[in-house]
């Protein structure tokens, strides 16, 4: 019977994990956002970026470009003659993607029930946390970043792929 000892003397401990628990670490504490402010709520978004809430402390950096961001933050309310520039700005972004809704405009419409507003952003594009409030405070926007990191914790980091046609 063969023993095994492990030489402790470099100092460095040993960890054992699955590669899926690695990568969905490192993708849940850098998610890269899409700043998407369209009303009063991007106010408090804006608020959630500064150094009260300081949001680079989970590794989220807000960006201006839908190719360099993985969360889609859409706050405040949205009208049908922008409806097919967010989809199509929610199509720019690499997979994976999540969307996160903010304010009551953005989730239902708000108190704007009228021909030009859409009634919730999730006839546009699917929605994986709602944040409601009008306008909702940077804590709550705060909380529903950390439910999604804990989300995106639970995933699996390998998904299937289709398999590729042969011409």
């Amino acid at each position: 019977m063969a023993e095994h000892q492990v030489n402790y003397a470099s100092g460095l401990p040993i960890v054992l994990t699955s590669v899926d628990k690695l990568v969905q670490w490192g993708r849940s504490n850098s998610l890269w956002a899409l700043s998407y402010g369209l009303a009063c709520c991007a106010i408090e978004m804006m608020a959630a970026g500064g150094s009260r809430y300081d949001f680079d402390r989970f590794g989220t950096i807000f960006r201006a470009s839908p190719r360099h961001s993985e969360v889609m933050i859409i706050a405040g309310t949205l009208s049908k003659k922008h409806a097919e520039f967010t989809r199509r700005l929610y199509d720019m972004m690499p997979e994976p993607k999540w969307v996160i809704s903010m304010g009551s405009c953005a989730n239902t419409g708000g108190m704007f029930n009228t021909y030009s507003t859409v009634q919730g952003v999730d006839r546009i594009i699917p929605v994986d946390i709602y944040v409601p409030g009008c306008a909702p405070r940077p804590e709550s926007f705060q909380f529903a970043l950390m439910i999604l990191q804990k989300r995106i914790r639970k995933e699996k980091a390998s998904r299937k792929i289709a398999p590729k046609r042969l011409v």
